[in-house]
């Protein structure tokens, strides 16, 4: 077993790489299995062949429904954003309705896109749960 950061040798009870402090199954550097370096978007090893899991995002998943009605009713004040966590995309929105009232349209039209399934994931890239 080899960490997928460094491409050190690890002990099978280890918890973290002694050679870089990540915690095993981290990184998408090398593989796991051989130790051969690895593109960060290959769902397999050219090498030996052996699956190579993504590191899932951790985090709460927030609705879908809650963050479309936000946009479609309060999107001029970008709640929505700050709700998935797009908090410089949010404060544009206000600055926008402030001072052009631009930002009401562009709220609408991204609780829209939320709702239809455009877009999926909030800032953490979390999928949205229905």
């Amino acid at each position: 077993m080899f960490c997928r950061n460094c491409a050190n040798p690890l002990d099978p009870n280890a918890a973290v790489c002694v050679k870089c402090g990540v915690p095993v199954g981290s990184g998408v550097n090398y593989c796991p299995n051989c130790g051969n370096p690895t593109d960060p978007a290959a769902a397999v090893c050219v090498k030996c062949g052996v699956a190579l899991a993504r590191p899932i995002p951790q985090g709460e998943q927030k609705s879908k429904m809650t963050a479309g009605l936000l946009g479609i009713f309060l999107g001029g004040l970008g709640i929505h954003n700050f709700y998935l966590g797009y908090t410089g995309k949010a404060i544009a929105q206000i600055v926008l309705s402030l001072c052009f009232g631009l930002g009401a349209i562009w709220g609408l039209v991204e609780g829209i896109m939320i709702l239809c399934g455009s877009i999926k994931t909030d800032a953490q890239g979390i999928p949205l749960k229905d």
